[in-house]
């Protein structure tokens, strides 16, 4: 099928291909079958949380060549939800003339931490000071001139802050590098932070920019615990963040939503910490809280329809519900009764059939404009429980 921008086919509905099955797929997934597009999802596991979304699912792992090719088979367009997707075979599809959005090379760009970084230095995009690591003692060296802490980063294969090691004494060097051993890595100074935020920006392939509004997000052990909309910041400091926000994306070529993380230093400066060229966890409030959701935003972006400015209708928290440290296998959450009492709250559950150390199994998200959001996040935290089953 050829794709017609400014048609919408009963008979033969735009087929989405998406490179990924978790939460974000499924997200995504929903909003496209909304607007009645065929959905086909490559995924490693016959039970991911979009299967049950999908109209074919095709099993295999994301970085195999031949499964995404025969993902191509099936779809008119693919995008993806995860940056593990095989970067060289989006590449050579989209050298056919086959659509891939964002642009594999972007992808490319941003897998690797260390080429992302360097891209946007490049770009003169304002980010905290790093360098690639070969050695032990290079690393020393870098910690003896820059001071403690600072961070060891896997450049590839690392999410959820599953890649990073903070170094906090020369006597934790050793370890970190053992830690990462085998692995490309790279050392960035420690920005010492009075907030971490992000901004969800999408392109479309025309050019047009729209951005949503800023979030203000809690991690706890480098995984994102809570966001609240708006960030809690001043309007001069929300300004530097869209305009450095805008800057990237107009530097990155290709078209789709983009997760933008950012720092907030003590002078009030704005850093890029990170980029996620897909859908991201700190904008799953828009679904319930703005007039148009990231994943929606996201399909027109790369199907090159127009890009609404969206518009925050009601203050919001959300809070991801996370497997417990100590255990793995078949769970079950409880405290949704209890939950759901709570005006505005709405629950998200991903349908992942085990739990792992601080997996993301669900989100909520509260929406108010008279609200404590740290109250909220007491509240929510000491009602929802991710325990074993019961029975």
């Amino acid at each position: 099928m050829t794709f017609i921008k400014d048609t919408f086919s009963i008979s033969k509905p735009v087929r989405l291909g998406i490179v990924g099955g978790g939460q974000l797929g499924k997200m995504m997934a929903f909003e496209a079958k909304r607007m009645f597009m065929k959905v086909i999802i490559l995924d490693p596991s016959k039970d991911c949380p979009a299967a049950s979304l999908a109209d074919k699912l095709i099993i295999g792992d994301f970085s195999d060549e031949h499964k995404i090719y025969d993902l191509s088979k099936e779809a008119d367009i693919i995008t993806f939800e995860i940056e593990l997707a095989n970067a060289t075979a989006l590449s050579n599809l989209e050298e056919s003339g086959f659509l891939v959005h964002p642009s594999p090379k972007t992808l490319f760009v941003i897998q690797n931490k260390y080429r992302q970084k360097k891209f946007l230095r490049e770009n003169m995009i304002e980010v905290p000071d790093f360098e690639l690591v070969s050695s032990e003692e290079q690393l020393k060296y870098y910690c003896s001139t820059s001071g403690f802490p600072v961070l060891l980063k896997a450049c590839e294969d690392s999410y959820d802050g599953r890649g990073n090691y903070l170094i906090r004494s020369e006597n934790e060097i050793s370890k970190a590098m053992t830690y990462f051993s085998g692995r490309q890595c790279m050392v960035e100074k420690f920005v010492k932070f009075k907030k971490e935020i992000s901004i969800m920006v999408a392109r479309n392939s025309s050019g047009t920019i729209s951005y949503f509004p800023v979030a203000e997000n809690i991690h706890e052990d480098h995984i994102l615990k809570t966001s609240i909309i708006p960030a809690r910041i001043s309007k001069e400091t929300e300004t530097k963040a869209i305009d450095l926000a805008i800057m990237t994306m107009k530097s990155l070529k290709g078209s789709g939503i983009f997760g933008i993380e950012m720092f907030v230093d003590e002078d009030d400066n704005v850093l890029i910490n990170e980029i996620a060229p897909r859908p991201h966890n700190s904008g799953h409030y828009s679904i319930e809280a703005c007039s148009i959701s990231q994943f929606e935003q996201h399909i027109r972006a790369v199907l090159d329809y127009p890009l609404v400015q969206p518009k925050l209708l009601s203050n919001a928290v959300m809070i991801n519900i996370l497997g417990p440290y100590n255990y793995t296998g078949p769970y079950e959450i409880s405290g949704i009764d209890e939950l759901f009492a709570i005006p505005g709250v709405k629950i998200h559950i991903y349908g992942k059939l085990e739990t792992k150390p601080s997996r993301k199994l669900g989100h909520v998200t509260i929406v108010s404009n008279n609200m404590d959001p740290l109250l909220i996040k007491r509240n929510v935290e000491d009602l929802l429980k991710v325990r074993q089953p019961s029975f």
